[in-house]
């Protein structure tokens, strides 16, 4: 019998710090490698020199540094452009929250350069934003604690009246402090808007297991693929290190109303608060895939390499099943890089 070829593909994925809070490019470079569909060759776009992906090269095979979201679309554009005329890139697949609003906003240039990319519209990406959360909530029939969109610290002193202790500080884009006191609050609401400006969500405590459902939607309503997970090791972050697939037809429910009431195009990720009642309490809806991403692949329904392939034009059936009791237990070890290479991609932006 005949061996079918590959189709090869070149695939650029952001998010390669691999830290304490990691973000999710490698888990989905990782993913992506697994494809028994295509031939994939994976090119990392970085923001610093030690993002740890950069330098995993049996995953990664070249590293390209772009300009921070802040600097603008246009600054971005000018480098995907001479990135994508060495590379001749299919798809990107961005995995931080703070740069989606550049490639939504870009997705049609990228289009015209032949690249791929498979991401919700601006609409969908502020309807779940965290400052609009709860009224989505409400608008649609989902369970999300009440919260407060705050400027100034003394405001919270409005948020503790509403809430009373504990109470959750939220940052713009990343990081939750669980306040006990007025000085905590007004502690977490300094360090994150110094870190990620304004403004600072302030949300109701709800008590209760914690879990998350990374999904994937095809843009017209369907839910390709869901998979519920509950955390089993959480670090001082709040990220979960250690994870179980769970069996909950419930949650898959959930997963699958959002899709179909949204629409959603892409990866995104659930964050839930299930009370001792069973109540799923939606805490955060993050616009791309989690750090956790490849459970999906080791559980049966690999949402990365789903997405490529919706993403060059493939209709991909809904999976209808995944292993229940499969665990990611995450850890980390030393990789011993050469000063050359460090030295390389700081002073070129290309390794």
């Amino acid at each position: 019998m005949a061996k079918v070829k590959k189709k090869h593909i070149t695939v650029a994925v952001t998010g390669l710090n691999a830290i304490d809070s990691p973000g999710p490019g490698v888990a989905v470079a990782r993913a992506l490698r697994e494809s028994k569909d295509f031939d994939i060759k994976i090119i990392g776009l970085a923001y610093e020199s030690l993002e740890p992906g950069i330098y995993m090269h049996d995953l990664i095979s070249k590293t390209y540094q772009i300009p921070y979201p802040s600097a603008g679309t246009d600054a971005l554009l000018k480098r995907i452009e001479y990135i994508n005329g060495i590379e001749k890139l299919d798809l990107i697949i961005p995995n931080f929250d703070a740069e989606l609003y550049n490639f939504i906003k870009m997705s049609v240039s990228l289009q015209k350069m032949g690249i791929a990319t498979f991401m919700p519209n601006q609409e969908q990406f502020d309807a779940r934003d965290k400052v609009n959360l709860y009224r989505f909530g409400e608008r649609n029939g989902f369970l999300v604690p009440k919260d407060k969109t705050i400027y100034k610290v003394e405001e919270l002193n409005l948020c503790v009246e509403a809430f009373g202790f504990p109470l959750v500080v939220k940052g713009k884009y990343y990081e939750a402090i669980v306040a006990h006191t007025l000085e905590q609050a007004q502690k977490g609401f300094h360090k994150l808007s110094a870190k990620w400006g304004f403004p600072i969500i302030v949300q109701q405590f709800i008590s209760g297991t914690e879990i998350n459902i990374a999904a994937l939607g095809d843009g017209k309503g369907n839910a390709i693929s869901v998979i519920p997970m509950r955390k089993l090791y959480i670090t001082d972050k709040g990220k979960a290190w250690a994870g179980i697939t769970l069996e909950d037809k419930s949650l898959i429910e959930l997963a699958q109303r959002f899709v179909k009431v949204t629409e959603w195009k892409g990866g995104f990720e659930l964050e839930l608060m299930r009370t001792m009642d069973g109540k799923p309490y939606i805490m955060e809806i993050n616009p791309r895939f989690p750090a956790w991403i490849y459970l999906t692949a080791g559980a049966g329904q690999n949402q990365p390499a789903a997405l490529a392939k919706m993403a060059l034009g493939e209709t991909v059936k809904p999976y209808m099943d995944y292993a229940v009791g499969k665990l990611f237990i995450r850890y980390s070890w030393d990789m011993i890089v050469d000063i050359n290479a460090f030295q390389q991609i700081s002073a070129f932006g290309e390794l």
